[in-house]
């Protein structure tokens, strides 16, 4: 068993850009992983091998001047040892190529969600689990609710209603 750490998912504000793209309510952010002490990022580079590196966490000035800290999300915690991350990260690194790096489709975010699911247990990452906020009991009882309407919905199919006619005039 492992050491219970936190991970941590450090987001980034790429200031330069969000200068412009705020104002409409849009931005572009870069985002890595912290466990263990350590951060794991992802990066764009012309080379065929792992463009995964590792940066002190939350430490913006590492990635340049154009990133900003802006905040750390906990996202839970893992039971996998430090050796058993950095094996995650190296067979991540066989997907995350530098020169596999897309800014829409294979990015850091891309990255940082990959690695999360790999470091967390499966079932913290359901919608549910997210939101905390909301107890069993209560997504029980809009399954209820929905289990209901749909009934009510099939009976009223069952007992021969007829759509609406439509007269023109």
């Amino acid at each position: 068993m492992g050491a219970n750490q936190l991970v941590v998912l450090n987001v980034y504000d790429m200031y330069w850009m969000n200068e412009y793209t705020s104002s409409i309510g849009i931005g572009v952010f870069h985002s890595g992983i912290e466990v263990y002490g350590r951060e794991f990022a992802y990066g764009g580079h012309p080379y065929p091998f792992s463009g995964i590196f590792e940066i002190s966490p939350g430490n913006a000035s590492e990635l340049g001047e154009t990133f900003k800290f802006k905040e750390a999300v906990v996202l839970g915690s893992t039971d996998f040892l430090e050796d058993d991350i950095e094996k995650i990260v190296e067979e991540l690194g066989k997907e995350y190529k530098g020169n596999a790096y897309h800014l829409m489709h294979k990015n850091c975010n891309h990255f940082s969600s990959a690695l999360s699911e790999s470091c967390l247990p499966k079932e913290w990452l359901t919608p549910a689990a997210l939101q905390t906020s909301v107890s069993q009991e209560l997504q029980d009882e809009l399954e209820e609710a929905e289990d209901a309407v749909a009934s009510a919905a099939m009976a009223s199919t069952a007992a021969g209603s007829r759509p609406g006619r439509h007269t023109k005039l």
